[in-house]
């Protein structure tokens, strides 16, 4: 009886440990900068704000302001229509200035981002102080005289900070990539890898709207609008990663990864408005899955009269890329593993030779 001798692997040497370690130091610190470098270079800039009243209230605000470029005026006709402009997702607020001794309101959309509304609610406050001080010259009593602050879209009574909302987007990225990852690795075949994406982006979707929706209740709605639109981030995310390690086998996975955690998500603009992000980053995040799927979500739980067809469209757009990307990657493997015709021949010449 034989017995077989193992030959011990080698101990890596102490250089390259060294090394290895300073480039994984090296990795780390891009993780961290991904994450942070957003929020640090983040300036409270270029706020869409509704403005309506005479003219020359609207003139003396924005004088008053200076030269901040903090929020970025839409006209509106009147505290109708300003409320109509916040409801369609195109202002973050409004400042109703009204005319004559008509007392100012400032109107907030929390449900849009708990930001602007804080930014709002101190402008309320200066404009309560303008206010207060001509009351007083007037001789009148400055405390009968009140700025109100109205809450057009506030979040839900569930959710009041809108923290749940907001987190939901990071496991929402992970849940994605965790799909792909497994669907690359367990399952053969590229149409059969596809079926398995598309059924577990509607499972998916399904079972996420019920925790945050009826569950939770932090989610508002149609039950089966927001499963559809989870289930299509889902596949979004899933179907690119699918496709990435179809074309380049193993190493498409971290592309993937990258691409939605530690690019899309920093950049979505979960916990800010995305107008404040470094140009061009932040509207490049509204056209990644996370940043598209999270205003998405958001217009279809307390937005209803926004659009919303640029999110659907770009969330379709990334399930066709990946889809795409997975048949590519088939074809191109399959092309490399047919024996080209001369060599059959010579293979069959030396067969009969033999």
């Amino acid at each position: 009886m034989t017995s077989q001798v193992t030959t011990p692997t080698p101990h890596t040497k102490w250089p390259v440990a060294v090394v290895i370690g300073a480039l994984a130091s090296l990795v780390l610190a891009v993780v961290v900068l991904a994450f942070l470098w957003p929020g640090k270079t983040a300036q409270a800039e270029n706020l869409p704000v509704s403005i309506s009243g005479d003219q020359a209230k609207v003139s003396a605000l924005q004088s008053a302001m200076g030269q901040s470029n903090t929020f970025e005026f839409v006209t509106a006709q009147d505290r109708a229509d300003a409320v109509d402009q916040i409801e369609s997702q195109q202002t973050y607020g409004a400042i109703v200035l009204g005319s004559g001794a008509e007392v100012p309101e400032v109107l907030t959309a929390p449900a849009a981002s708990p930001v602007s509304a804080q930014m709002l609610t101190g402008v309320a406050t200066q404009l309560q102080a303008q206010v207060s001080q001509q009351v007083a010259k007037a001789g009148g009593d400055p405390a009968s005289v009140k700025v109100a602050v109205t809450p057009v879209v506030p979040f839900s009574e569930h959710d009041p900070n809108g923290s749940g909302l907001a987190s939901a987007s990071f496991p929402m990225a992970i849940g994605g990539m965790i799909g792909g990852v497994l669907i690359s690795l367990l399952i053969t075949g590229p149409v059969r890898r596809l079926v398995a994406v598309a059924s577990f982006a509607i499972f998916a979707g399904l079972v996420i709207a019920f925790i945050m929706q009826t569950w939770f209740q932090y989610l508002q709605g149609e039950f089966l609008m927001n499963s559809l639109a989870m289930g299509l981030t889902m596949m979004a995310t899933a179907s690119f990663i699918v496709g990435c390690t179809s074309l380049i086998s193993r190493a498409g996975i971290g592309i993937g990864a990258v691409l939605t955690m530690f690019i899309g998500n920093p950049l979505s603009g979960a916990t800010m408005p995305w107008q404040f992000l470094a140009a061009p980053w932040g509207a490049i995040g509204q056209h990644l899955v996370p940043g598209a799927s999270g205003s998405l979500i958001r217009s279809l739980s307390y937005f209803p009269e926004a659009s919303t067809a640029g999110q659907w469209w770009t969330l379709g757009a990334w399930v066709l890329l990946g889809v795409v990307l997975t048949l590519i990657g088939h074809f191109r493997a399959k092309e490399s593993m047919h024996m080209p015709e001369s060599t059959l021949e010579t293979a069959h010449a030396g067969k009969h030779a033999s």
